[in-house]
């Protein structure tokens, strides 16, 4: 099976834009949280979630063609380059236009984890801190109230993976709080408060 390292090279390969890189940075920050917590392949869920959205930039896929473009598109190239099916499947499973129903625990936590870690870096980049290290859940919550905010995020499919996952959105939002927070500084988010934290 090709090693985390061989899956952030395709990501680069794939990916010129930084930011869809950390992105996949913090899915897979996240994804790893319930891995861990869960006691399953930490590897595999890591691979899965960094390149969830790898074949994004060149074939985005705006009108949802279940049957090209992203992440049709990549599932040809994962396949190639000899990434296990369970990994492919979930890639396909967490957009719904796929027609690909999502069916283990790491289907559910990767589609649980995608929304939420771009509303999550979008709402520490309006704090003053331009920080995740000093973001509540309260403040998350209070965003997503906010249509105009963050308005690519879907809401409902953010409340959708929590209630897959089986728990409640506050504990989500602050599960994949404390995740990112562990790699603020290689996603850029540790902010004005970088200095005051590695100094703890």
């Amino acid at each position: 099976m090709p090693t985390r390292d061989d899956a952030w090279k395709l990501l680069c390969e794939f990916t010129p834009g930084d930011n869809l890189r950390k992105h996949a940075l913090a899915v897979e920050a996240c994804v790893r949280f319930y891995a861990r917590k869960g006691g399953h392949n930490e590897d595999l869920w890591s691979i899965t979630s960094l390149l969830h959205d790898f074949d994004y930039e060149r074939w985005p896929n705006q009108d949802h063609s279940p049957t090209e473009g992203h992440p049709t598109a990549g599932s040809t190239i994962l396949r190639e380059r000899g990434y296990s099916e369970e990994t492919i499947r979930a890639i396909l499973s967490h957009a719904d236009y796929t027609g690909v129903s999502r069916q283990s625990a790491l289907e559910h936590t990767l589609f649980a984890c995608d929304e939420l870690a771009g509303f999550l870096t979008a709402c520490s980049y309006v704090r003053p801190s331009k920080s995740i290290l000093d973001l509540e859940v309260s403040s998350v919550k209070k965003r997503m109230k906010d249509k105009a905010f963050a308005r690519g995020v879907s809401r409902e499919d953010v409340t959708k993976g929590a209630e897959e996952l089986g728990i409640s959105l506050d504990e989500h939002i602050a599960n994949c709080i404390a995740a990112m927070r562990a790699v603020a500084g290689e996603l850029g988010l540790a902010g004005t408060l970088a200095a005051s934290s590695s100094a703890s």
